[in-house]
């Protein structure tokens, strides 16, 4: 009996906790500063690896917009206005990191149609 009651209570807490904060757990969050210096570090990356696992050459021009997502790590899904040679293009690219364990790995790196 003891154990439904706790299960209970933690799942009306999690409701509430969910009712109270602007996104559902789990959900997207906006990036107020696509500008930080930790975005642009995890642009960096997504170019870098889409680089390395494809043999592509893009460069990072800009990030345009970003949202956050918290799992067991944060999700970075980035929209990234890139340069490959004299070709401008844009893509959203998907990050996962756990700062804690040193962890990035790129999910998805696909381009948007203009």
């Amino acid at each position: 009996m003891r154990h439904h009651c706790l299960l209970l209570l933690s799942l009306v807490l999690v409701s509430y906790a969910a009712r109270r904060s602007k996104s559902a757990l789990g959900g997207w969050s906006p990036i107020k500063d696509v500008n930080d210096s930790h975005v642009a570090k995890i642009a960096n990356y997504a170019v870098s690896e889409y680089d390395k696992r494809s043999g592509a050459k893009l460069t990072l021009v800009k990030v345009s917009k970003g949202e956050t997502q918290v799992v067991a790590g944060t999700n970075y899904r980035l929209v990234l206005k890139v340069k490959n040679g004299s070709t401008t293009a844009s893509y959203q690219a998907t990050v996962l990191e756990k700062p804690w364990l040193h962890f990035r790995n790129l999910t998805s790196f696909k381009p948007l149609r203009s």
